[in-house]
């Protein structure tokens, strides 16, 4: 969970923001090597003002300054073409969730284990316990196992949201009159919070999304209580 402090990436739950995480490290060193280099070259044109005359019509600079650029861009774009084949693949999930964003709370369905149906709205402050954080508990939480592939299909009753969860890697959005999908892997147990990260009008700022990580057997044993 983010914290006021924190200015890096919230810690992975999930393989794909394991690898999200790297091509951002990836990224970041491309950019400060580019930063590093383009501000040397400035402040030696800047401050050595007889090496100017070398920049007007050469064409060694200007075969360097064209293909340079394209090796660097090459070194970005297939990482990230990669990321995005992994984000689109939906292998054998074996729980499908269903999520409806409304103005403003959430709702879900279990339809693989008889339609299991709940609403998830915030906590309001005067109601929190002393473990709760505020803006960001709900009074149903959603109860998933970990080490299992999940796949959710989002939509939404009124008005655009986007249902994020950022240390699992997954935003999407939740569209009227349509049904998106993504898929989600959960490596360790534990409690993931997310909020709508689509300005959905007065209260976007009061749906958040709470995900309860358990253990198969857990998991098994809530299904049969909510039978």
């Amino acid at each position: 969970m983010a914290t006021w402090s924190n200015l890096n990436l919230q810690n992975s739950n999930s393989p794909i923001m394991e690898q999200l995480t790297f091509f951002h490290d990836h990224s970041l060193m491309i950019l400060i090597m580019i930063t590093t280099l383009v501000g040397y070259l400035m402040m030696t044109l800047f401050f050595n003002k007889y090496n100017n005359r070398f920049l007007l019509e050469g064409q060694t600079i200007e075969i360097i300054w064209t293909i340079l650029p394209a090796i660097i861009l090459m070194f970005v774009a297939f990482p990230s073409l990669r990321l995005l084949y992994l984000l689109d693949e939906i292998n054998n999930p074996l729980i499908t969730l269903k999520t409806i964003g409304h103005q403003w709370y959430w709702s879900y369905e279990y339809s693989d284990f008889n339609k299991i149906e709940f609403d998830s709205y915030m906590i309001p402050s005067n109601e929190l316990k002393n473990n709760d954080f505020r803006l960001l508990d709900v009074d149903n939480r959603v109860i998933l196992p970990y080490n299992s592939q999940i796949r959710i299909l989002v939509t939404a009753a009124d008005v655009l949201h986007s249902w994020t969860v950022p240390s699992l890697g997954v935003k999407i959005d939740a569209t009227p009159g349509r049904l998106n999908q993504t898929n989600f892997f959960m490596n360790r147990p534990g409690l993931y919070y997310g909020q709508c990260s689509e300005i959905c009008g007065a209260n976007h700022s009061f749906m958040p999304i709470v995900i309860e990580s358990i253990s198969a057997k857990y998991f098994t044993n809530w299904i049969t209580s909510m039978n």
